[in-house]
């Protein structure tokens, strides 16, 4: 499948542009009129930059408001359209976009209009160049792709063809199966974006809020079916308007563009595989190794200048200290299965912070091959000769995701590499035969709001972890939406957090902090074994008890437990969920969850207490459980 993108996407100069979209592997580029417009460089610079670049020059646009006007203006929109086709001679492009007509049209005609179009026809040959038609959603008189494809075939014009775009045909809800219905010659060009369900005018859904494949509610494997197999080979480029990728970094925005149109090139051919068996067509589908979801968190990694607060804080919850790596400043601490890292290496004057995170996966190889091959860049790593060779990339926010191989009984191999397991600054102690902590419940990763949607993207994307409904919550520092990450049997949870746009966390303020979540047998019997080893746990108001009264009716000797613990409670139809949290050290926290029965959530209806007292903490003031 040839790839292309319009360079309206990104933001930056147009030869930034260009330079992105060739880093991050595309075949081509759509040039955006306006961007031309602004360069300083002459037509013929942009041809022999995207020459050395190894990009194609696939589309000018756009071209607005020409057919069912009167014959003045449409001589007018003729010489307009003359200039233009000199001007894509110069750029080396062959084919015009053409918009259907909004602002100008009179005349509600398909056969005067077909006729313009055959005019235009005409004068484009006389260039050696093709017109492709498309019907913008919004249109005046033309606002369906069907209705668009008809006026090209009276048009009749070897010059003129159409233009599909999923956006324009999917946000009307047309039915996108007449695709297979256009002969494939007459089909010039294709533009794909995706974009979330909204109650909005369709100029402002497209103009502010389209997203690339897979970050939106749209349908696109089955557009691309559709398109598939109608016999088109030409390129699928995406036109993406988003207040956001302009506002962002050009590679990145290109990256993440790359990797939406990569996995909706595979999902689109397994989804060919399943309905049309063996059937051959024009367009060849790619795919990617298949990579199971991971099984299981494998470690937790925060960094951090100064171990000895973290230390303290895991030895409280009754954690073992496993050692140092024995060529590197790093820790291991365990309880069950949970294990954390705290490493130290170029982590001078560091605050602590979740900087790795290990998933069980089958095939390491494989997975990371995956993912690379989505764009997602290997981390460096120097290993000697007796240490394990670790397979990970970085995701979009930079931390580090290893692909770490699923043993049956839940060991790590490379944690050979710690020990003697001496004193570390904090107590140490004997691993219970039971601990009460057993594995890693789920991880919370905060993400910049420019970027939430695209680290969506790469989680579902290169780990087959599935989205599961967001919600939203109220902080005192504005709404935060959480989107849960998860594996089909809840093995990992992974919850990517929008942070506020401005966190002020005391003097010189501070990141969105992040957590990671223990699975505890018995969380009253955690909390009170953390309590006599000195955890000083994150207080919680006394209006939550009397609310929690309120709202579930619980024992009253339960109740005061909770409350004496700090602990906090959720209940669903399915089970119930104990959990309670630590204060923040740095920019890092840690919560111990109990869940009982079948309940799967996360105790949503807690976190604006969370939130709330985390808040009051960062600016050092008191939160008295006394009201």
């Amino acid at each position: 499948m040839r790839t292309s993108i319009a360079t309206v996407c990104l933001s930056g100069t147009l030869e930034e542009k260009m330079r992105a979209c060739a880093d991050a592997g595309f075949d081509g580029v759509e040039i955006f009129e306006p961007d031309l417009l602004v360069s300083p460089s002459s037509p013929e610079q942009i041809r022999a930059l995207a020459e050395s670049l190894g990009l194609t020059l696939d589309l000018y646009q756009p071209f607005r408001d020409f057919e069912g006007v009167d014959g003045p203006l449409l001589d007018a929109n003729l010489e307009r359209a003359r200039a233009k086709f000199e001007l894509m001679n110069r750029l080396g492009i062959g084919t015009m976009l053409l918009c259907s007509n909004v602002g100008t049209a009179t005349i509600d005609d398909d056969a005067v209009a077909a006729e313009h179009l055959r005019l235009l026809g005409g004068l484009a040959a006389g260039y050696g160049v093709k017109v492709a038609y498309e019907a913008l959603a919004w249109g005046r008189y033309v606002n369906d792709f069907e209705h668009a494809q008809r006026i090209v075939d009276l048009a009749d014009h070897p010059q003129i063809g159409t233009c599909l775009d999923s956006f324009h045909i999917l946000s009307r809800g047309w039915d996108p199966a007449a695709i297979e219905k256009i002969p494939a010659e007459k089909i010039f060009f294709v533009q794909l974006a995706d974009a979330p369900e909204l109650s909005l005018d369709v100029l402002s859904w497209s103009r502010h809020y389209r997203v690339f494949p897979g970050e939106g509610a749209f349908d696109l494997v089955r557009f691309m079916a559709h398109l598939v197999r109608s016999g088109y080979d030409g390129p699928v480029s995406l036109e993406v308007f988003n207040d956001v990728f302009r506002q962002t970094a050009e590679d990145r925005t290109a990256v993440d563009a790359m990797r939406s149109l990569i996995w909706l090139e595979e999902r689109t051919a397994s989804y060919l595989g399943q309905h049309d068996g063996g059937t051959q067509y024009p367009m060849s589908l790619a795919t990617l190794p298949g990579v199971a979801e991971p099984t299981g968190f494998n470690f937790a990694e925060v960094k951090a200048g100064n171990p000895d607060a973290v230390s303290e804080l895991l030895y409280q919850l009754g954690f073992t200290f496993a050692g140092r790596h024995r060529s590197k400043p790093v820790q291991l601490w365990t309880s069950g299965t949970a294990r954390v890292i705290i490493n130290g290496q170029q982590a001078g004057g560091m605050e602590p912070g979740i900087s790795a995170l290990g998933l069980d996966v089958q095939d390491p190889l494989a997975a990371a091959s995956r993912a690379v091959q989505l764009r997602a860049s290997p981390v460096p790593r120097r290993s000697q000769a007796d240490e394990q060779v670790l397979q990970a990339v970085f995701a979009p926010d930079s931390t580090e995701v290893f692909l770490c191989e699923a043993t049956a009984d839940g060991t790590a191999a490379w944690a050979d590499e710690f020990g003697p397991a001496e004193t570390c600054g904090a107590q140490t102690g004997g691993q219970p035969a039971q601990p009460l902590i057993s594995a890693i419940d789920h991880i919370n990763l905060s993400q910049p709001w420019q970027h939430f949607d695209e680290a969506v993207l790469f989680y579902e994307s290169t780990l087959s972890l599935t989205p599961i409904a967001s919600q939203e919550v109220p902080s005192p520092m504005g709404l935060v939406r959480s989107q849960v990450m998860r594996s089909a049997d809840g093995g990992v949870r992974l919850a990517l957090n929008i942070a506020p746009l401005i966190v002020e966390s005391g003097p010189g303020g501070a990141e969105y902090p992040q957590h990671v979540a223990f699975t505890s047998t018995d969380l009253i019997a955690t909390a009170r074994s953390a309590a006599e080893r000195g955890l000083r746990f994150l207080p919680v108001p006394a209006n939550y008890y009397e609310d929690l009264a309120a709202r579930f009716r619980l024992d009253t000797g339960f109740l005061a437990e909770l409350q004496e613990l700090n602990l906090l409670y959720d209940r669903d139809g399915d089970g119930a969920f104990l959990h309670f949290y630590t204060g923040t050290v740095g920019n890092v926290f840690f919560e111990v969850v109990e869940r009982r029965g079948g309940y799967e959530g996360y105790g949503a209806p807690n976190a604006p207490v969370r939130l709330a007292s985390q808040y009051l903490a960062s600016r050092g003031e008191p939160n008295r459980k006394d009201g």
